[in-house]
């Protein structure tokens, strides 16, 4: 069900209404990660001295420059984690275009959705970022002890919510909060594993660009199959 669900949005990536969004949101997460890293190297700027007197070498000065290019550095590293909370930001802002593309080409007939307003998409997605940020804040207290099992961590926290945000989304255009809550809980180990199916290649430079559509697209996929198995 859920490679069924991935493998039918992938296939829709050449739809005009994709590539649209797909164009969109990479402007959105590359603003988004400039903006962290200048408020970074301001940071960093605000913080490192002039200059240095080592022992017997003497005074060194342009601490700044190299730091600067070092904290480039950490951030395409950090650009890893730094696209979770970038793909949570992106939800709230695309949903209605990517499921309602979705919806046309493989579930016509469809009564027409009721569309999250402009305010509760914003809240659902600041609250969720807030989320996301706050627990991968925590698990980098977690990851020293989990050695080389640090990826499989980070997938499975991110995609336990990220399955969590999605379904959520995608299932209040078609269900009042309540149901929507239940149909989640009842399937919540699915909606775990599909997460982490989106999670993981957020790992990914250039790859992780493209997957808060690919996201959107998959739970609404998942959304249908599971409302007509009755589940």
């Amino acid at each position: 069900m859920i490679f069924t669900a991935f493998f039918a949005a992938l296939g829709q990536l050449g739809d005009r209404r994709f590539r649209r969004v797909v164009g969109l949101g990479v402007l959105l997460a590359l603003a988004l990660l400039f903006a962290a890293y200048i408020l970074f190297l301001q940071l960093i700027w605000w913080l490192s001295p002039d200059q240095v007197d080592l022992p017997v070498i003497g005074p060194i000065s342009g601490i700044e420059t190299f730091l600067g290019w070092a904290s480039l550095l950490l951030m395409l590293g950090l650009s890893v984690f730094l696209m979770v909370p970038v793909a949570a930001a992106f939800t709230g802002f695309f949903l209605e275009d990517v499921a309602d593309a979705v919806e046309d080409r493989h579930y016509p007939g469809l009564p027409p959705a009721t569309p999250l307003t402009l305010a509760e998409g914003l809240r659902q997605s600041v609250n969720f970022l807030g989320l996301v940020i706050a627990v991968n804040v925590g698990a980098l207290f977690l990851y020293p002890f989990v050695g080389p099992g640090i990826p499989l961590v980070f997938w499975a926290i991110n995609g336990f919510l990220l399955g969590r945000e999605y379904f959520s989304l995608v299932a209040l255009r078609r269900l009042p909060p309540g149901e929507a809550r239940l149909m989640r809980r009842r399937n919540r180990w699915t909606l775990w594993a599909a997460g982490t199916l989106m999670a993981a290649p957020l790992s990914i430079p250039l790859v992780n660009l493209v997957i808060p559509v690919l996201g959107v697209a998959t739970f609404t996929h998942l959304y249908h199959q599971l409302a007509s198995a009755g589940r």
